[in-house]
């Protein structure tokens, strides 16, 4: 059999090709950026060619670069599709997902029957931990984030667009002190997403109320414990319009009728490579065909 270069090597190759970048294919293959460059230079000293133009945060596939990519990434993928059918098995397939709470209950939840109808050999380990998107790879196939925007090494995908809501207790409404005007929101606590911390900016500046400062501001790391908080009357959260219209909570009001883009969104997002993993790629078509924001 004719010699081959290392298997390392050319993986190394193919997602440096792929992302343009030493760091980014070293996140996406666990390495170190200098053990992922040394890979690399054994391909280019086994063929004796170079095989990037090198900038100085960039690699850019030359002539010989590009040749050999179009020649052995398809074989590349070819073969990684082969192993993975080969141990995942044909009865089962499983998604570590990394997802939000309140997303999961009120947006996925309730359709997860769907999924399993249109795919029952898809199951997903559930994981509801912080920093999803930085423990991809680690623990994680794929991860619904809420966020304005994601690296862009990474795959992503923007599920909606919305809207900055002020949710309160129905009972804020009612009585000699009822609140009408933005303005009294100086006497009540704000409720804030550790995520989404840019709520109440945002809703102050298109109120027009730059110099507006709540009693206080209190941060949640949940979204139902924020809901629960304002149906307490413990404060008034800020919050997304889908948050309020999915919790259908009798007890829960929207105050002030000020249209507010939000800033944030939620996101299915990945690791480029993942997306070829036939129980990502499953969920992923999945969930744009049943809450992406182009259904």
């Amino acid at each position: 059999m004719r010699r081959l270069p290392p298997l390392g090597a050319i993986e190394a190759f193919v997602q440096v090709a792929r992302l343009g970048s030493v760091k980014a294919a070293a996140d996406e293959l666990a390495l170190s950026a200098p053990a992922l460059s040394r890979r690399v230079q054994a391909l280019e000293r086994f063929i004796d060619k170079p095989l990037f133009a090198r900038r100085h945060q960039a690699m850019v596939l030359n002539g010989d670069g590009e040749r050999l990519l179009a020649q052995i990434a398809p074989v590349l993928d070819a073969l990684s599709d082969a192993v993975e059918a080969m141990t995942s098995g044909t009865e089962v397939l499983r998604l570590r997902l990394g997802i939000l709470p309140l997303f999961a209950s009120q947006r996925l939840f309730p359709r997860l029957g769907e999924l399993r109808a249109t795919h029952p050999e898809l199951h997903l380990d559930i994981d509801t931990a912080g920093h999803g998107v930085a423990r991809l790879g680690d623990g994680l196939d794929a991860v619904i984030a809420l966020a304005r925007d994601i690296d862009p090494t990474l795959y992503a995908k923007r599920l909606d667009r919305n809207s900055v809501y002020v949710i309160g207790a129905k009972s804020l409404l009612e009585g000699p002190n009822a609140v009408t005007r933005p303005e009294q929101l100086s006497e009540l606590t704000a409720l804030v997403h550790r995520d989404m911390p840019d709520t109440f900016t945002a809703w102050r500046q298109s109120a027009g109320l730059t110099a507006l400062e709540p009693l206080a501001v209190d941060h949640f790391d949940s979204g139902p414990l924020m809901l629960e908080a304002a149906a307490q009357g413990l404060g008034i959260a800020f919050m997304h319009a889908s948050h309020f219209e999915d919790a259908n909570d009798p007890r829960l009001v929207r105050l002030f009728d000020i249209p507010v883009e939000s800033p944030y969104s939620y996101w299915f997002v990945c690791r480029p490579r993942a997306l070829q993993q036939k129980p990502v790629k499953l969920f992923h078509d999945w969930l744009i065909a049943t809450l992406g924001e182009d259904r």
